[in-house]
């Protein structure tokens, strides 16, 4: 039978740019392939019937990795935890191959944990079986949340025995493939200027135009309006991992995609109550990247990729697409906040609206009532009689309300500004946007326990069924 993985009419476009950018890599040889998990609604994007795809068909692309373009470990730098590093790139994975979606858009397959490449350094090439499993639940989770990410192809187990400082030694290891709309980051561009290369600049913005922000095209200055969309997105990106509850944990240069999409999870953390400085990484001692400094973190990595831009764009460009990212966060946040209430945007008053965000956020912090909790419990009761009496709002809830006295009068206002026969439509969004299953360091610990202990993945399995519901 074909494999239909190696049968995919896969596009050189990172390629046709040239070695400037990236090296030819082989893979890493393993003495074992398990398939521990496959992305069948990812075969679908790709207009493959996920009946027709074997497990045997994975293994043979993504392990054995039968080759179909020539794979591209890809060059780039970037600021870590503040500090530039130019001894960065592809360290533990390729670009496998770049392909259309049925949507029409050009998606990456990215291998982590495939093998040793020109910047691997002294580490293995290799990814812990606990790192997969980790990246593949925070990505389909995220994605349930709404949030522009990129999710996992496949996880296979290798059979090898990895020594590592922050996992128990040895420990099982993986080779993961992330689907993702680019793996071009903002270290790619930081590493060209490194490089005084100003015209692999130009031909790289050029690329990213005409591939991802292809509307751009034609149009008067796209280098600004580029810069200008793309300080939109990873404002728009920002807000939805706030709303979400979601803690990146490492967010360097290195690991921001000029698509302003979201991807690489490390040390990531859900919170379990709204903490402002929780913190994701062990090695965060000064809480860099916490919670709630995000958004600002966001916003000095889109400042600091001003400096390579520069060399083909007017600062003036740059300063004023800039200028607008407190604006598009503010206004993202207030408007998905919303949605995770219940509401549309914009049908309340903007100042009702605001008040209502403001006073859910407090009294979340305040409180630290379980944030994932408090928003599954307003989906899972939400009662058009709320409509009727503020008392009733959330008024079997697991949690005491007493604290929450003015914020459920404001709900109930909120609730009286919508016509009478929107309270249904508004419990059946809030029960189809709202998961019920939370993804905590416990619950990540016990999926995890099983497989290390017993090998017993029905309960990592059984996880990732409950996200999707």
């Amino acid at each position: 039978m074909t494999n239909p993985f190696l049968s995919l009419n896969y596009e050189p476009s990172l390629e046709n740019l040239g070695d400037d950018y990236y090296d030819i890599v082989a893979a890493a040889s393993f003495p074992q392939h398990i398939l521990r998990f496959r992305n069948n609604p990812l075969l679908s994007q790709l207009g493959l019937n996920p009946q027709e795809v074997r497990d045997d068909d994975f293994i043979e692309a993504f392990g054995l990795f039968e080759a179909v373009r020539p794979f591209l470990a890809l060059r780039y730098h970037g600021y870590q935890f503040g500090a530039y590093n130019p001894q960065l790139g592809d360290g533990r994975g390729f670009l496998y191959g770049q392909v259309r979606g049925v949507d029409g858009e050009l998606y990456d397959l990215g291998t982590k944990g495939s093998g040793r490449t020109p910047y691997s350094r002294t580490a293995d090439g290799r990814l812990t079986l606990k790192g997969g499993v980790r990246e593949v639940l925070a990505a389909e989770m995220l994605h349930r949340l709404g949030v522009r990410t990129s999710r996992c192809l496949s996880l296979i187990e290798t059979g090898e025995g990895l020594w590592r400082g922050d996992e128990p030694s040895p420990t099982r290891s993986s080779v993961m493939v992330r689907f993702s709309r680019s793996h071009i980051r903002f270290g790619t561009f930081e590493r060209l200027h490194y490089l005084g290369r100003a015209d692999l600049i130009t031909k790289l913005l050029d690329h990213v135009i005409a591939v991802y922000y292809p509307h751009l095209q034609g149009q008067e200055n796209p280098y600004a309006q580029f810069y200008g969309e793309l300080v939109q997105r990873v404002a728009e990106l920002a807000a939805q991992w706030m709303v979400a509850g979601f803690c990146h944990g490492v967010l360097n240069t290195d690991n921001m995609s000029i698509t302003g999409e979201s991807f690489d999870y490390g040390p990531y953390a859900f919170i379990p109550t709204y903490n402002p400085r929780a913190v994701a990484a062990y090695f965060d001692y000064a809480g860099r990247y916490s919670y709630g400094n995000q958004p600002g973190i966001c916003r000095l990595n889109l400042q600091m990729l001003q400096t390579p831009l520069r060399l083909v764009m007017a600062k003036e460009d740059l300063e004023a697409g800039l200028e607008l990212y407190d604006t598009h966060y503010t206004e993202s946040y207030r408007r998905l906040m919303m949605e995770k209430l219940g509401f549309e945007s914009s049908v309340l008053p903007l100042e009702m609206e605001r008040q209502l965000v403001r006073v859910t956020v407090q009294l979340l912090e305040e409180t630290q009532v379980d944030y994932h909790g408090f928003f599954a419990e307003i989906a899972r009761s939400f009662n058009p009689y709320w409509r009727k009496d503020y008392a009733e709002v959330l008024d079997r809830a697991s949690f005491t309300l007493e604290p929450w006295e003015d914020w459920r009068k404001l709900y109930y206002q909120a609730l009286n500004e919508l016509p009478p026969g929107e309270m249904e439509k508004m419990g059946e969004k809030l029960r189809d946007r709202t998961p019920q299953t939370f993804l905590l360091r416990p619950e990540i610990e016990s999926v995890w326990s099983a497989i290390d202990q017993e090998d017993n993945w029905q309960p990592f399995y059984k996880l990732l069924e409950e996200i999707w519901e």
